[in-house]
């Protein structure tokens, strides 16, 4: 199991200084981080938290996981790496083909 926490159906109103403080309960909080939308800065009701070791990143996800936070139930489990993104390179320039007959 790895340190890195995934922290879903978060308040919008959640901030990375809670997420520190409420995790710090179960032992050291190495990294809070809310995930924000880049155009409004609202969050996206979830987060990570990198908590110190593997033994506190378990006590976390059994404490918390599933716990009320302002009327969500949080959902905590290891985080899992982020998979590459698949785009297939459009650039958002098509050809289209010609429309046929004159300017």
């Amino acid at each position: 199991m790895g340190n890195k926490l995934y922290v879903g159906n978060l308040p919008f109103s959640a901030t990375e200084d809670l997420l520190r403080d409420m995790f710090g309960e179960c032992g050291t909080v190495e990294s809070a981080k809310v995930i924000t939308d880049r155009d409004t800065g609202r969050s996206k009701g979830f987060g990570f938290v990198e908590m110190g070791s593997d033994d506190e990143a378990q006590t976390a996800i059994e404490k918390f996981d599933g716990q009320d936070c302002d009327g969500r139930a949080m959902r905590v489990n290891e985080a899992k790496p982020m998979e590459p993104r698949s785009g297939g390179n459009r650039g958002g320039f098509g050809g289209g083909g010609g429309r046929g007959g004159r300017y």
